[in-house]
């Protein structure tokens, strides 16, 4: 029966530098990222304690690239993959061994805003300023297609100021002659229901 094992790692950290992407004489991307991890604890004595750990990841293929372009310095990420030791032969001649994260899948974890450089700022500024003269002048048009004055519509004004002021002096005297009515008709009323016998003397 054949023995079961695992080598998977997950880490949570934040990069301790940007990407380093590069590639093999075959042409299939690799990226070098340094990731940091902090462990918390509290000793018997009450006191609080901090280490750091330093974590060398590769990714290959399409998540270098990925990886090359989504990640800067700082950024907390979650990766998955697998623990791997090499050996290799320095320029010194001397014998080096290391031992590395090679990443399967990455999450970013903050939601940082890009930065805009010189140039996107001056585009940016540009388009701004570009809508704001269009503003001006669709403005500038609407105020030029206004309908001129010319006599024909300033005596058509005069007419129909004429017209107001005519029936509001006709309103006006109905008003008034219905209250002049009115007021009669509350006077007769008034001798009818007066008795003059009643009226001592």
């Amino acid at each position: 029966m054949a023995s079961r094992s695992l080598n998977k790692v997950m880490l949570i950290g934040n990069l301790t530098r940007d990407p380093e992407l590069r590639y093999t004489p075959q042409g299939t991307a690799v990226c070098t990222i340094g990731l940091a991890t902090n462990r918390s604890w509290t000793t018997d004595a009450g006191e609080k304690r901090e280490e750091t750990e330093f974590h060398r990841l590769v990714a290959w293929n399409k998540l270098a690239e990925l990886c090359a372009q989504l990640l800067t310095k700082g950024r907390k990420i979650y990766v998955e993959g697998r623990l791997q030791t090499r050996s290799w032969t320095a320029q010194d001649g001397a014998q080096r061994t290391t031992t590395e994260i090679v990443i399967d899948d990455m999450i970013l974890l903050d939601s940082r805003k890009p930065v805009l450089t010189e140039g996107q700022g001056e585009v940016a500024a540009s388009t701004v300023t570009t809508g704001a003269v269009s503003e001006t002048t669709a403005s500038t048009t609407e105020e030029t297609t206004t309908e001129p004055l010319t006599a024909s519509s300033v005596s058509t004004d005069n007419t129909k100021k004429k017209r107001v002021e005519e029936t509001t002096e006709s309103e006006k005297k109905k008003e008034d002659e219905e209250k002049k009515t009115a007021s009669e008709e509350i006077t007769e009323q008034l001798t009818e229901e007066i008795n003059t016998d009643d009226i001592p003397f």
